[in-house]
């Protein structure tokens, strides 16, 4: 029933946040639509039959029975549909308005995703502490690309292809865009700068790129302990500080990780600092057996992810959005580049499932942060998603008055129609690709032998 309770919970999380977003999306279209004089004759949240709706200055406002999107149907806009030559459709406005208007929409989530940042840092600006340290190697997991290629702890990164001295953020987002693909780097060790050149391995459902380290820690504090697993229930607590586990020293909670996966289920001897005093205790592993893309393994139930936390002013928060959303965009472009050269696996892409997942963590974590960065974050992709030069989506539309302004007249019907064809059933395929990878990271079955 819990279960069942949860379930239902991200759905309905997850279709208020589409629907939010849906709704900024289109109100986007629909203002442009208004201020040049276009005739809109629906402004719709989602698809099929209509559930409710009424009827006001000349546009029937309407919520379909389908939730999965939403549309703003201006007169003459379909250009199989019938023209009439009235100043109120559509294709009777001037390209450049036209232009504007297919736009508006992407350029709404945009603004969007900028506003719920900014107002976010304003409030409470929350990061990991190591993604603006450094490039230090903390510990360094075996068989791993940096340990065959004989990485330490203590090496610092101060290279990796073009980037000089790169942040952990930085290093960390050019590796997972870089599956299977060899990268350049600089690793100076006692004094001198050695050139190696490392190739990341796929890792996990979504298999971005992986090099085997770990970022380097002053220390290793416990942030999460599970409230009923293995570790709560021997008496560790939040702010402990792991020294030693069976007498060895834990750099990383990496390390403990892979101490795990030898010892099974064996007794764990935990030496931890708490208020200045060391305290021992045994922990008895448990087996997770993973689920929801998560690999079957030993658990003891804890975390350790400092953060650092500031308030900006507006002026740094709207500076700081921006630069976040920016590099983003950047990513985001740059990962659907190398799909379409086939260096990253599909994959990498969310679709409803992964997204809804997302969703309901970041509902069920405390207070309202979370559900506004993954709006924020879902609001900027749904924008750039749409500027693609597909037709049908509103990228699409743009590219086609681009290609007329250039031709000094329209594109004719049966062109338009074989466009329109073309570009339903690659989305079609897409959007099938794209759930089925879903089923496949979150029900990994699907993909084995009985």
């Amino acid at each position: 029933m819990a279960q069942l309770l949860s379930i239902l919970h991200t759905i309905f999380v997850m279709g208020i946040v589409l629907g939010f977003m849906i709704l900024i999306h289109e109100f986007g279209h629909f203002a442009a639509a208004k201020y040049f004089g276009v005739r809109v004759e629906q402004f719709a949240i989602g698809f099929g039959k209509r559930l409710l709706g009424f009827r006001r200055g000349g546009t029937e406002y309407r919520i379909n029975i389908l939730p999965l999107g939403g549309y703003v149907k201006m007169s003459g806009e379909n250009p199989m549909d019938d023209r009439t030559g009235d100043p109120g459709e559509f294709l009777s406005h001037p390209r450049w308005q036209r232009f504007v208007i297919a736009l508006a929409g992407p350029a709404m989530n945009v603004i969007l995703a900028v506003g719920l940042l900014t107002g976010v840092y304003m409030v409470r600006y929350e990061y990991p502490a190591v993604l603006d340290e450094p490039a230090v190697v903390g510990w360094v997991n075996p068989d791993t690309p940096a340990e065959k290629a004989g990485i330490q702890r203590g090496d610092k990164i101060v290279r990796v292809d073009d980037i000089s001295n790169p942040t952990w953020e930085q290093m960390e987002v050019k590796c997972a865009l870089s599956p299977n693909q060899p990268l350049k780097f600089g690793i100076e060790r006692d004094g001198k700068v050695i050139d190696e050149t490392l190739t990341p391995e796929p890792v996990g459902p979504n298999q971005y790129g992986a090099m085997g380290w770990v970022p380097q820690e002053s220390s290793v504090v416990l942030t999460t302990v599970e409230p009923g697993m293995p570790a709560e229930k021997a008496g560790l607590k939040i702010g402990d500080q792991i020294l030693t586990a069976n007498g060895q020293e834990i750099p990383a909670v990496q390390a403990l990780i892979q101490m795990l996966k030898r010892t099974k289920d064996q007794p764990l001897e935990i030496v931890v600092l708490r208020s200045g005093q060391r305290q021992a205790f045994t922990v008895k592993p448990t087996f997770d057996r993973g689920g929801g893309g998560q690999e079957p393994a030993y658990r003891i139930g804890i975390a350790s992810n400092p953060t650092k936390v500031v308030k900006l002013n507006f002026p740094d928060a709207l500076r700081r959005s921006l630069s976040d959303n920016k590099r983003s965009s950047f990513l985001i472009l740059e990962l659907l580049r190398k799909m379409v050269e086939r260096k990253v696996s599909m994959r990498q892409v969310d679709g409803p499932i992964g997204i809804g997942s997302a969703v309901g963590a970041a509902a069920r974590e405390q207070g309202w942060t979370p559900l506004l960065l993954i709006t924020a974050a879902i609001s900027l992709n749904l924008g750039i998603m749409n500027l693609l030069p597909i037709p049908i989506l509103d990228g699409g539309v743009i590219l086609l008055l681009f290609i007329e302004s250039l031709m000094q007249k329209e594109i004719s019907l049966p062109i338009k129609e074989r466009i329109y064809q073309a570009a339903f059933v690659f989305l079609v395929l897409f959007a099938v690709m794209v759930i089925y990878n879903d089923l496949v990271k979150t029900l990994p079955g699907l993909t084995r032998m009985p």
